[in-house]
């Protein structure tokens, strides 16, 4: 872990583009979320590029169980970057983002690494009452041993 942020990384047997085509469909996070809090998503449009909003509906007793949360797509570069600031439906992106690298490694086979970044997070009030890292290295793991294998079925 480097200061405000961690990475998981894997190869996974998988063409970047099959990779990403799973990493862009927002209906798709719920699949891949080793964390267990993402529940589902808003009928969101398949992310396409900078700017654009997913909405994605989540559970976590630290947020009071359910909640929704808009995010905002901070990094888009088709087959190698996916990048979004998750805030609470209605709220400023406080700070954290997910950003999603993909390497190609040969025609089947992609080096996909997970990041989970708090580093932008300024806020004093919101540094007190989230402990981070909120979500654990083991957790980006899950994400990318889910991811792994929905990509085989495909």
């Amino acid at each position: 872990m480097t200061e405000g942020k961690i990475t998981a990384t894997r190869n996974i047997d998988a063409s970047a583009d099959v990779i990403f085509e799973v990493l862009s469909n927002p209906e798709r996070h719920a699949q891949l979320d080793g964390s267990g809090m993402v529940q589902s998503d808003e009928k969101s449009d398949r992310i396409s590029g900078v700017g654009q909003v997913f909405t994605m509906n989540m559970q976590w007793e630290k947020m009071g169980g359910e909640y929704k949360t808009e995010n905002h797509v901070t990094g888009f570069d088709e087959n190698k970057l996916l990048a979004w600031q998750t805030a609470v439906q209605g709220e400023e992106p406080p700070g954290w983002q997910w950003v999603w690298e993909l390497t190609p490694k040969g025609p089947d086979s992609t080096e996909v690494s997970i990041t989970y970044d708090w580093s932008g997070v300024t806020d004093k009030d919101v540094l007190k009452k989230v402990s981070f890292p909120a979500v654990p290295q083991e957790d980006l793991e899950s994400s990318l041993e889910n991811l792994a294998a929905t990509v085989s079925q495909a």
